[in-house]
């Protein structure tokens, strides 16, 4: 989508907030002269779980400049300290806090605020850009004075399982604090379009190159090699999003078709899990190793319920499966329904019927030449270097006017009392 002008309500916020906030103009505007400056990602994922947008875009953002991936505190029995450790194919500093169990929450604001500041001074950053994931890191983050911020809003996480009552709040506060907001989306933009100055829609992306090696491996990892086919593929979170009753109607329906899980289990009593003989929960795997898994599925599944957990989500191994070589089906996700069920790219079943029917059809319907070439042309479209290249210039867009304003709230303020401004 292209980007938005950027308004006279959104320079005026900014002019108001540097002004209040950084008097020696002479040092921000020297920050902001370079439009790579350190980036602090705040995130509510870890950098070592599932590999999705957040270490996508980040691993690119790290070419040319210092990433810190902060991540949420762990409780330990240690005393407060940071664990660090370098990504060695990306160069990205993962940064987790680890504090003692049974701390007050505001507590554990000021501990996370304090590592945070220790990592930025041992690292000699002074001019930084803030990235947040989660509106929750303005508990330990509003005291500091990024030259930019940015809301990428990855998912609504005030639906999901557990999200903290202040969530909703804090994403006001992030909205008025926020230069640009991303959104991961066409049904999270609708939402959040209306709420900021500045916001552009950058749905699920996805790396062809890696994902397409599914079409041409023929050897499959170990765990999956002695299971049965047909087989019907899910590879990401198993949590509330998951529709569990759809899954054991089908298993129970089909007991020939192999249904097998790729990722971790949270949020949810894996006892609720069904576990019928021919599901099979392999967990988490590295994502280099997904197209091997990919290679060895009939289907790609997006077995989601319709609840308040996926109003919103754009799932990632939508255009992944697809890149794999793999006939797609999902229940009626908006983000999945529009567009790739539209153009007639992936099967979309309303029901436990629908979903057997489709999935029927799909196994005795080989995938057609026109098909995959229809795929890899929509696809081409979305790669995670293309939108790390557009959200990077908005970027450097959006400094180069913050720089202007506040030279000109420096020249302004140089002028004498009672001197002509013109």
């Amino acid at each position: 989508m292209p980007a938005q002008a950027v308004t006279a309500r959104s320079t005026s916020r900014w002019r108001k907030q540097f002004w209040n906030s950084s008097p020696d103009y002479s040092k921000v505007t020297n920050a902001m002269n370079s439009a790579n400056t350190n980036l602090l990602c705040l995130s509510h994922l870890r950098w070592g779980f599932v590999f999705q947008r957040p270490q996508h875009l980040m691993s690119r953002f790290a070419r040319d400049r210092q990433v810190l991936f902060f991540e949420e505190p762990v409780f330990e029995d240690e005393a407060p300290h940071l664990r660090q450790s370098i990504c060695e194919k990306s160069g990205v500093r993962v940064c987790t806090p680890v504090l003692p169990p049974g701390f007050a929450t505001e507590h554990v604001a000021v501990i996370q605020e304090q590592l945070l500041r220790s990592v930025l001074q041992e690292q000699n950053i002074e001019e930084y850009s803030l990235w947040y994931y989660t509106p929750m890191a303005l508990t330990y983050t509003s005291s500091l004075r990024p030259v930019l911020t940015i809301y990428d809003c990855m998912d609504e996480l005030s639906a999901f399982a557990g999200a903290p009552s202040a969530m909703r709040e804090n994403e006001q506060r992030l909205f008025q604090l926020a230069d640009l907001v991303f959104t991961g989306g066409a049904s999270l933009y609708a939402s959040k379009c209306n709420q900021h100055p500045s916001v552009h829609l950058f749905p699920s992306s996805v790396d062809v190159a890696h994902f397409r090696r599914a079409r041409e491996i023929s050897q499959e990892p170990e765990d999956q090699s002695g299971i049965a086919h047909p087989r019907l593929g899910y590879a990401g979170v198993i949590d509330e999003r998951m529709d569990l009753d759809l899954l054991r109607t089908a298993a129970e329906a089909r007991p020939s078709w192999q249904f097998v899980f790729i990722g971790p289990v949270v949020k949810i009593d894996p006892a609720l899990l069904p576990r019928n003989p021919n599901i099979h929960y392999l967990g988490l795997r590295p994502y280099s190793e997904l197209p091997a898994y990919f290679s060895g599925w009939e289907i790609g599944m997006l077995p989601f319920a319709l609840n308040e957990s996926t109003r919103f989500i754009s799932p990632t191994k939508t255009p992944e499966y697809l890149a794999a070589g793999l006939p797609v089906i999902s229940t009626p996700i908006r983000d999945v329904v529009s567009p790739y069920g539209d153009l007639g790219l992936v099967r979309i079943a309303n029901g436990h019927s629908e979903f057997l029917s489709e999935a029927d059809s799909m196994l005795n319907s080989p995938l057609s030449i026109d098909f995959v070439t229809r795929v890899d042309r929509f696809l081409s479209q979305f790669s995670w270097d293309k939108t790390w290249r557009e959200m990077n210039e908005l970027m450097k867009k959006t400094l180069t006017l913050k720089r202007s304003q506040i030279a000109r709230s420096a020249s302004l303020a140089a002028v004498p009392k009672g001197a002509s401004h013109v």
